[in-house]
């Protein structure tokens, strides 16, 4: 048996006898495991039909004595809790955009027995891109107008005899999506209604002679941000003031 039992059992013998003694005041590691679930499914986020995304990132913020208590128990703690943790995600379904990390961490502003909980996605840097789900291929909008058809000039081209050479356009601003009929001979569908131009919901379908094309939301892990240096930085500042001094 390790620290903490499974969250499918409530949590109910969360403490090991071992440790009973030690944890008779204070935080419990069955505390923490508790708070880290809670803090999944509070801050867990519908992206799609069938796709919730949840932080991955936590930091445990404990009080000096607390974290001296956690502390002696060493890497067991940690590992128990990234399994626990992993395991209640999987079982409510979320998905994670990167690895886990826990961390737990002192705070000399706490008091004995009480903790915080903060957390984030792939480390605060989510980026959400739109898709289209064509014949079994996934093609990521990378720009504002994709045109789809059967024309060799089309931006995605589709084998479909029902289908123009530039039938369909999908316009994408990052958040939001359109979709807009080229003057095609056999029309558009969204969700089996014929339309000439409407508002594109994620997990919605667009019907051009027989093809299908499903529009998704999705999220992924953007590249941290490059760091400054202190050169580039007082650059920066310079050319704030009429241009950098020489």
């Amino acid at each position: 048996m390790g620290l903490l039992d499974s969250f499918e059992k409530g949590l109910e013998r969360a403490v090991n006898s071992a440790f009973a003694k030690t944890f008779r005041s204070g935080i419990q590691p069955v505390e923490i495991a508790s708070a880290l679930r809670s803090e999944l499914d509070k801050k867990a986020a519908i992206v799609s039909r069938d796709r919730i995304l949840a932080p991955n990132s936590f930091s445990v913020r404990l009080s000096p004595a607390d974290d001296e208590k956690m502390a002696a128990i060493g890497d067991a703690l940690t590992e128990e809790l990234h399994t626990l943790v992993t395991a209640h995600a999987k079982s409510q379904g979320y998905t994670f955009a990167g690895p886990v990390t826990i961390a737990l961490q002192r705070d000399d502003q706490l008091s004995t027995g009480t903790l915080r909980v903060d957390s984030s996605s792939a480390q605060g840097r989510v980026s959400w891109r739109g898709v289209l789900d064509i014949e079994g291929r996934r093609h990521p909008l990378v720009k504002a107008r994709t045109v789809i058809g059967r024309g060799s000039d089309a931006d995605i081209t589709i084998s479909d005899a029902g289908t123009s050479r530039k039938h369909v356009e999908i316009l994408w601003d990052g958040e939001r999506a359109m979709v807009r009929d080229m003057n095609s001979t056999n029309g558009t569908q969204l969700d089996g209604r014929k339309v000439v131009e409407a508002a594109l919901p994620p997990d919605s379908t667009v019907t051009i002679g027989r093809t299908d094309i499903v529009f998704r939301v999705v999220a992924q892990a953007a590249p941290p941000k490059p760091t400054m240096s202190a050169v580039d930085a007082t650059r920066a500042y310079d050319l704030r003031d009429g241009g950098p001094l020489s």
